[in-house]
């Protein structure tokens, strides 16, 4: 029973480590590509590494009959992107400028639903979508104005005046503190750009498919303009993804060690114990084997159990906790310094299910074999005078 208790609480402890950093892992991701990247893009070509405002996208309509036509895109929109200051009364800050069309924009990211004070940015509106943290910092109220300046396509300082419409905020204080948002007509009327656009951003209907429609577009498209699906886009978060899914192997270890060596000593005991009903089996024509399996049968047996209780009640809570969340707002600007929001909500994964049930029975199969071993090499003669 001892032993049963401890695999099922190592156990919980697994699925609840397990479905916590899944439900990092996830929000990351999707706060990540749902703010401001989406599934997939398509620039001119090298605009993702100088952004010069002067790249635009050679033939936007040939781009936009393709997205058009392809089954796997749920919804794309286009976006003029430049860097520039923005400036108050009484402070100034450098901005990445996103100038989008609201109606499809909000289909494609989710800054519509980071708004919490004032509204989105509307067609037509001379108005700026700011941050918190970037009012905080320019010491500015909704409804007040902010002067734009960035450069233009003939090399001199367009300059605009906005009135703030609304605050924004996301998981990510590093992106808070750089984007603004105006509509698409403004910012290519500040920047000389006429009628055109440096990216059209796509969301599919399966983020999976976003690597087979780049091989697919990039060709179609021509030597002009570059296709990038999120892992190009982001890749050091698509890095720190698979180091934080790595790294959950050495938990695994962790916990299969201790189990292991809970296993051994209870195994080693209940042969010592058994000493003299082994010398009897081992005396009557019992086979080395048959022994062996009946120590690695009741190892299995002890494992399993603790295994499926330790998995229900950790699958319980995680579920449980997936519809509250875990509330970490003490930590809330270290974890957006990483991106990850403060309120944390589990996701229960089959491949941690499945990873639950097999790899704690194979370590107690692994762990019951030094005890086996032991059993086999008693002497019938002296076990069966074993006291």
């Amino acid at each position: 029973m001892i032993v049963m208790v401890a695999i099922a609480i190592g156990v919980i402890s697994l699925a609840l480590t397990d479905s916590i950093y899944n439900g990092v892992l996830i929000q990351m991701f999707r706060d990540q590509v749902g703010t401001h990247v989406a599934h997939l893009q398509v620039h001119r070509r090298g605009f993702s590494d100088d952004r010069l405002v002067q790249h635009w996208i050679p033939d936007v309509d040939a781009v936009e009959r393709r997205l058009a036509t392809d089954s796997t895109v749920r919804h794309f929109s286009r976006r003029v992107v430049a860097y520039g200051i923005v400036s108050s009364a009484s402070n100034s800050s450098g901005i990445a400028l996103v100038g989008v069309e609201p109606g499809r924009e909000r289909l494609v990211t989710t800054i519509e639903r980071s708004v919490r004070w004032g509204t989105y940015v509307e067609n037509g509106q001379r108005a700026i979508l700011i941050s918190r943290r970037m009012a905080e910092k320019l010491a500015v109220r909704l409804g007040d104005k902010l002067v734009v300046m960035a450069t233009a396509t003939d090399g001199s300082i367009g300059t605009d005046v906005f009135r703030i419409c609304g605050l924004y905020e996301t998981a990510s204080s590093e992106f808070d503190r750089m984007f603004v948002y105006v509509s698409l007509a403004h910012a290519q009327q500040l920047l000389g750009l006429g009628d055109h656009v440096h990216e059209i951003a796509a969301v599919l209907h399966d983020p999976e498919a976003a690597h087979a429609l780049r091989d697919r577009l990039a060709p179609a498209l021509g030597q002009g303009c570059e296709v990038l699906s999120f892992a190009d886009l982001i890749p050091m978060m698509m890095q720190i993804l698979s180091v934080a899914k790595k790294s959950m192997v050495i938990y695994y270890v962790i916990i299969g060690i201790a189990t292991m060596f809970g296993i051994v000593n209870a195994l080693l005991m209940s042969v010592f114990e058994r000493t003299r009903e082994f010398g009897i089996l081992m005396a009557t024509g019992m086979r080395n084997r048959t022994i062996v399996g009946m120590i690695l049968l009741e190892s299995l047996f002890l494992s399993l159990i603790g295994t499926v209780i330790g998995l229900a009640i950790g699958i319980g809570v995680s579920l449980i906790l997936a519809q509250s969340g875990i509330a970490l707002s003490s930590f809330s600007e270290g974890l957006t310094m990483i991106g990850a929001s403060s309120t944390i909500y589990p996701v229960v994964s089959f491949e941690g299910i499945v990873n639950g049930l097999t790899v704690i029975p194979a370590i107690a199969l692994l762990a019951a074999l030094y005890p086996a071993a032991r059993a086999i090499r008693l002497e019938p003669v002296r076990a069966i005078q074993y006291v």
